[in-house]
């Protein structure tokens, strides 16, 4: 798809805006520059022109190695640029081609210079189809010959008996477009030169943010019909998908006057919502994947794990499943509803495995190890997100110690029988840890939601740097036991 078009700073007409469209609706989009606009939402400040001969280099530099399957021509300012588009287009005549004729914009101001206007007429002819607005469609209807029947400001003949006399004049098909008029709907009628019409019919959408909307849904028409070969296919999808571009317009707050359609509302609405949670979860998949090889949880699986470097492993745990009790709690204290019960129990959940499993399990062996500076650091990295200020941000630091660890159980799977940590692997898969670690994602999904994009950040950060310790509280006990046993070989 080849949009030729003027330019638009602010990305809501021309061809930025047909680019936006084109890529909406699943084309390739190229675009050649005919003018330099210096424009915003609230109108036209200055428009330049560069030399002819660059705009024709533009243009053969395309058709020289690519395939052009359609062509959207829109803001073309002068006669000289027009007939440099006609020529072009004489020799290199694509299967689809659609003209805005852009000679007065949304904001009323004037685009196309009035010597321009007769010259026109030549590009009309090579055209598929025109979409002028309504004070253009007028202007046309006199340029076709009808000067001496319809007065400029005021005539009795309806849109679409001027469209017909624009569509038998350069035989072309004209959208007679509804959008200024008033009333529940918006009528488009698709007029052919043999006078056979359709009226295409959508719900009018209140807003005042209209600006590019003839650029938009000529360039969307043109995509349509190159995939579906059909005009009427095309315009009716074409409208269908402005209708949604409208109906979001106002929650893009771009510029103070009529802002732009918003392109991507029907693309939006077609995916599936984002899930932060699990965005976080696929952003950390590198991490992941050195948890699950890591020497410790290896030899786990394996039964094979020296049951000293076990229980030194455990007494660091019981270090930080004390602290992590301690923020658990926090979060239960300053949620409401279901999020305090469920980040209540967990804390619970923790003073009871550390007492019921670790101290079972360590029987006086490490009971007074000293905090690792593993360990150490972890718990820092929980208080920083603690001191942050944000209950989100804390929420979303501890996240990681559910997800991974029960994770991690699905992947050691259920231990057989005589296997020498049957009770801890059977902690890491038990469903009610499973359960509570999608509450706990659950609960953190809804504040990533909520939040702002600088405090999501800081929760998509505070997420990866706590799974990235738990990496390291994993490599831990290992690395540990390695640096005791070459401290031991050491001579005197």
């Amino acid at each position: 798809m080849l949009s030729i078009a003027g330019t638009d700073p602010t990305g809501g007409a021309g061809l930025q805006a047909d680019l936006k469209a084109i890529a909406a609706l699943d084309g390739y989009g190229m675009g050649v520059v005919t003018a330099l606009v210096a424009q915003n939402t609230h109108g036209v400040r200055s428009v330049h022109v560069p030399d002819p001969t660059f705009l024709r280099a533009q243009l053969d530099a395309v058709s020289d190695d690519v395939v052009v399957d359609a062509v959207k021509i829109g803001m073309l300012g002068t006669a000289e640029v027009v007939r440099t588009v006609t020529a072009w287009l004489r020799e290199h005549r694509p299967p689809v081609v659609v003209v805005d004729p852009v000679m007065v914009a949304t904001s009323g101001d004037r685009l196309l210079d009035p010597s321009a206007a007769t010259a026109m007429g030549d590009l009309f002819a090579l055209a598929d189809l025109v979409t002028p607005n309504r004070a253009e469609l007028t202007e046309l209807a006199v340029l076709a010959g009808a000067s001496g029947t319809i007065d400029r400001t005021t005539t009795d003949r309806t849109p679409t008996d001027l469209a017909l006399l624009v569509a038998r004049r350069w035989d072309v098909l004209v959208l007679a477009k509804g959008g200024h008029d008033h009333g529940p709907t918006a009528d488009d009628v698709l007029v052919a030169p043999d006078g056979t019409t359709r009226t295409f019919t959508a719900p009018r959408v209140d807003t005042t943010n209209t600006h590019g909307t003839g650029c938009s849904l000529s360039s969307a028409i043109a995509t349509l019909a190159a995939d579906a070969g059909d005009w009427e296919l095309a315009v009716g999808g074409a409208k269908t998908w402005l209708t949604a571009a409208l109906r979001g317009s106002d929650a893009l707050h771009v510029g103070t006057g009529n802002g732009p359609v918003d392109h991507g509302a029907a693309a939006r609405a077609a995916r599936p919502p984002v899930v932060w949670t699990d965005r976080w979860w696929d952003d950390v998949a590198a991490t992941l994947d050195e948890v699950l090889a890591c020497d410790f949880l290896v030899a786990l699986r394996d039964g094979t794990l020296d049951e000293d470097v076990f229980a030194g492993y455990l007494a660091q745990d019981v270090h930080y499943l004390r602290a992590y009790e301690r923020h658990l709690a926090r979060l239960a204290d300053v949620s409401a509803g279901p999020a305090s019960t469920s980040w209540a129990a967990a804390a619970q959940g923790c003073a009871d495995e550390a007492r019921d499993l670790h101290h079972r399990r360590l029987a006086g062996s490490h009971a007074e190890d000293p905090v690792h500076p593993t360990c150490a650091g972890y718990l820092a990295h929980l208080q920083e997100a603690a001191d942050s200020g944000s209950a989100a941000v804390l929420a979303a630091a501890v996240l990681p110690c559910f997800r991974v660890y029960a994770w991690v159980g699905t992947r050691l799977g259920q231990a057989p029988e005589g296997h020498p940590f049957a009770d801890w692997l059977g902690a890491y898969g038990d469903p009610g840890f499973a359960a509570a670690s999608a509450e706990a994602t659950a609960i953190v999904e809804e504040l990533a939601a909520a939040a702002d994009p600088d405090e999501r950040g800081r929760m998509t950060r505070a997420f990866r740097r706590s799974t990235e310790w738990e990496a390291a509280f994993f490599r831990m006990p290992t690395e540990a036991a390695a640096a005791e046993s070459e401290a031991a070989e050491e001579p005197a």
